[in-house]
């Protein structure tokens, strides 16, 4: 009987079979014995882009500029500051000024106010006024035409007193009215009855000074009789035209020395020639 098989080969496979055998039962033990029951599974490692970038808004290394807050002063309300002194007729017995506040101009006389401010005195080129205790000079406004300050100052000689009512009157005569000249007297002497009878405020064209109109004439007045009427703009007295303070103080200081008198005045649109005679 033929083998199929040689014994020696049957041997070998045999021992190869023993021998995976054996270990795959060491296998087992180091399994129960050493190694943990569950698995470890290993974090994949990836090269992620990260989702942000760093942006460099300025040009180089620099540190962008810081920007510092400037508090401004604030101004406070009623500040003598914002009156101008725009005209001074100061005489012994009496002290006149115009001043100016927010754009309003108004005449004052001693002891009279502007927003608060009470007029004390003046002196060639000054006013002092005083609120709260508490004294302030302010100093005149130059023209800026001429350079010369609109101021006027008058010495007389007297004890002060009392104004007196007015004495003499304004008589028509037809083609012109006559004037009494104590009457003129007095209103030289008492400016401040002048602004009792008659108001006068500014005429400017931008921000000069172009003239003086009439803003009231008070009924049955000597000045009511001069004929001038509400409105009027007064264009020049004795060929001296009125378009500053300088000027019409200068008309007012040399009142006492004219014998004629010749008012232009604007009225509308026609202008008209007012002649008075000094008597």
């Amino acid at each position: 009987m033929k083998h199929l098989f040689k014994p020696e080969v049957f041997k070998g496979i045999f021992g190869v079979l023993v021998l995976f055998l054996l270990i795959k039962i060491l296998w087992f033990v180091v399994e129960v014995l050493w190694l943990p029951t569950t698995g470890v599974d290993q974090a994949a490692r990836k090269g992620s882009k990260a989702l942000y970038y760093r942006v460099k808004l300025t040009p180089n290394q620099a540190a962008a500029p810081v920007t510092n807050t400037v508090k401004r002063p604030v101004k406070q309300a009623g500040s003598i500051k914002e009156i101008k002194l725009l005209a001074i007729y100061n005489a012994s017995d009496a002290t006149v000024v115009t001043a100016a506040y927010k754009s309003k101009t108004k005449v004052l006389s001693r002891g009279e106010n502007i927003n608060g401010f009470v007029l004390e005195g003046a002196g060639n080129n000054f006013a002092t006024f005083s609120k709260q205790s508490k004294t302030y000079k302010v100093y005149l406004v130059k023209e800026k035409s001429s350079g010369i300050s609109a101021v006027k100052t008058i010495s007389t000689t007297g004890p002060k007193s009392k104004s007196a009512a007015p004495k003499g009157d304004v008589a028509d005569a037809g083609d012109h009215k006559i004037i009494d000249r104590s009457l003129l007297d007095h209103y030289a002497k008492n400016m401040d009855d002048i602004y009792k009878n008659i108001g006068i405020g500014e005429v400017r064209k931008g921000k000069d000074l172009a003239g003086f109109r009439i803003t009231f004439v008070r009924k049955d007045s000597p000045f009511a009789k001069l004929g001038i009427r509400r409105d009027d703009v007064i264009k020049s007295i004795n060929g001296q035209e009125i378009n500053s303070y300088n000027a019409a103080f200068g008309v007012y200081k040399n009142i006492q020395d004219i014998d004629n008198l010749t008012l232009v005045i604007q009225r509308g649109k026609e202008e008209m020639e007012l002649e008075y005679e000094i008597n």
